[in-house]
């Protein structure tokens, strides 16, 4: 995960998204995590979504991978981000924006090691139907 995607792309992308589409729920994986859809819409074959996720302090995504580059947000609190060496790859604090490169090699997992809640929100341009993730088994270490 890399912070190569500027704060003003990706906050022109879940705003135009956030514009054409309705309300619905959703609720990724991990445990705790709380996930409503902001906006959805399909395009040319393409669906455009942005969710808004939520970890509460001492929760994690679980361990995941995108088929599909992901951009998202930090509302709310700081993320600690760990790739499939169980290394920390990064730390995103409110107003940070995040990329995650899609493609099993890719698997990662999420954490809130703070003390107040996570808010993501991201945005997800995939195949009209598409999964946004898909569950990984965990590495072999003691990131959960």
């Amino acid at each position: 995960m890399r912070k190569s995607l500027s704060w003003t792309l990706t906050a022109g992308l879940i705003a135009g998204v956030s514009l054409i589409g309705g309300p619905a729920s959703a609720t990724p994986g991990g445990s705790g995590v709380t996930s409503v859809v902001i906006s959805q819409t399909t395009a040319n074959g393409m669906d455009y979504i942005v969710r808004r996720i939520t970890l509460p302090p001492g929760q994690s995504t679980g361990w995941h991978y995108h088929q599909h580059t992901v951009f998202g947000v930090v509302q709310n609190g700081t993320l600690s981000h760990f790739d499939s060496s169980c290394e920390p790859d990064g730390v995103y604090r409110k107003g940070g924006t995040i990329t995650e490169p899609g493609g099993r090699r890719y698997v990662h997992i999420g954490r809130n090691l703070g003390k107040k809640p996570v808010v993501l929100d991201v945005a997800y341009l995939v195949p009209h139907g598409a999964p946004l993730s898909t569950d990984a088994p965990a590495p072999g270490c003691d990131v959960q």
